[in-house]
């Protein structure tokens, strides 16, 4: 009798935020925070974390891994997306209409 096991532990990538951050590499918003965590999988369908990454930095952008954290916050009265001042009362941008960064 034969038996065969598919498996082993791979590296899965988690986005931790949905509000793009401006990258201090390039200067233009596409940077989110990230973590790679590693499962342990089965068939190639991850069934257990075994390793909780640390979060990272990455631009979408520059196509890098810019910063490790923690890093500095963008002021509240700039908006993540066109850079130009807003009150921080507002939600959205009256300029781009992008939703303003927490």
């Amino acid at each position: 009798m034969f038996f065969f096991f598919i498996g082993g532990i791979q590296p899965k990538t988690v986005t931790l935020d949905r509000q793009a951050r401006t990258c201090p590499a390039c200067g233009l918003a596409g940077a989110y925070t990230r973590r790679t965590d590693h499962y342990l999988s089965l068939f190639f369908i991850p069934l257990v974390r075994v390793k909780k990454g640390e979060p990272y930095l990455y631009c979408q952008r520059c196509q890098r891994q810019v910063q490790a954290g923690p890093w500095p916050e963008r002021p509240a009265g700039v908006c993540a997306a066109c850079g130009r001042r807003i009150k921080r009362d507002y939600n959205f941008c009256p300029y781009c209409g992008k939703p303003r960064q927490a």
